[in-house]
Parts: structure tokens; sequence; C-alpha cells
């Protein structure tokens, strides 16, 4: 699911949107997939250069190491790295976050949670009467688009929707017709 609208208070004067970043079940299947792999590819070319069997399923230690045992302790070194990356963003939760839409205070927040560093919280706060419309992109083919936009006076168009497999369409018009209705602006590209 893109985003999950909750009002709260009893005017319904708040609509937040929970924003889910890398911290999805397929990132978490991949992450352990490319571990068991990259361990087992890994424990199979030391096997080959250690002559020492490391593996319980089978006996690589008779593989000579060049080409077969290089080959398979790169791809082990690989799929390990590859495993600890989507491990670490997925423990840093990049792209999570949410926008909240406050008719009480007036203001609109962005928050998502980035990579380590300078940029590790982006929150972008902006004013009510400074938003034009929200912009529909819907984009279909070989790689198919499907985004919501907020367009900022002055401040050109921000993605509202997260990135990653694209949310059905319907999901999109509704959450596109709800924001607009709330906001009480108009929703373009539909």
């Amino acid at each position: 699911m893109a985003a999950q609208a909750t009002a709260s208070t009893g005017t319904d004067a708040i609509l937040r949107q929970s924003i889910v970043g890398s911290r999805r079940f397929s990132n978490f299947l991949w992450a352990t997939v490319s571990a068991i792999g990259g361990i087992g590819f890994l424990l199979a070319g030391l096997s080959s250069y250690f002559h020492t069997n490391f593996l319980i399923v089978s006996d690589p230690s008779a593989l000579q190491f060049i080409p077969q045992g290089a080959a398979l302790t790169f791809y082990g070194v690989a799929g390990t790295l590859l495993s600890a990356y989507l491990w670490f963003i997925a423990f840093l939760n990049v792209g999570g976050g949410y926008n909240e839409f406050n008719k009480e205070t007036g203001k609109v927040t962005i928050f998502r949670y980035g990579f380590v560093g300078k940029n590790r919280i982006i929150d972008f706060k902006y004013d009510l009467s400074d938003i034009l419309a929200i912009r529909a992109e819907i984009k279909e083919g070989l790689n198919p688009r499907r985004v919501l936009y907020l367009r900022v006076k002055n401040k050109g168009d921000i993605p509202l929707t997260r990135v990653g497999e694209p949310i059905p369409l319907s999901e999109l018009e509704n959450q596109g017709a709800e924001l607009a209705r709330f906001l009480t602006i108009p929703l373009e590209g539909l």
C-alpha cells in the first residue's frame, strides 16, 4: 500500500499519509535470499582455495581455485555485499515518512528519511495557501510510472507517493481525489 490516510482530531482538520520506504517485504526477501546465496558461494570458493569442506550440502573442496573457485568467491562477495546494502537501507528505512496536511495550522509537511549524512532527514513545510493543485502523472508501457505530485507555488512539483513498484490506478485516483477534496484544490492529469 502506497499511503494510508488517517484523519485525526474531531474536526477532520488533519490528513496524514504514511509512506512505506525501504522496509518492504520484497527488500527483506531479496536481502535474505542474497545473503544465503552469497554466503554459500563464498564458502564454496573458500573451500576450493583451502581444500577443506566448509559446506554441509556439497563438497566443493575438489574444485580448482582458478577459475571456478575464484569465480565462486567473487559471486559470494558480491552477493554478501548486496545483502548488507539491502539490510542497511531497510534498517535506515530510506524513503519512509509521511505527508501531513493540517488545516488547523495551515501547513503541509512532507517528511522522508534518507541516507546517513546531512540529508538524513528531509522535511519540507509549506503553507496551504501556496498549494496550487494535485497532479497525477500516469505513464504506461514497459516502465510504468504512476505518481501524485503536490504543485507548490514557486517550488515546482513535489512527489507524494512512494518510489518503487507502481500503485494501482484506482488507488492513485482515489488518493488524488481524496487529497484534492480535503484541500479544496484542483486535481490535474486524470
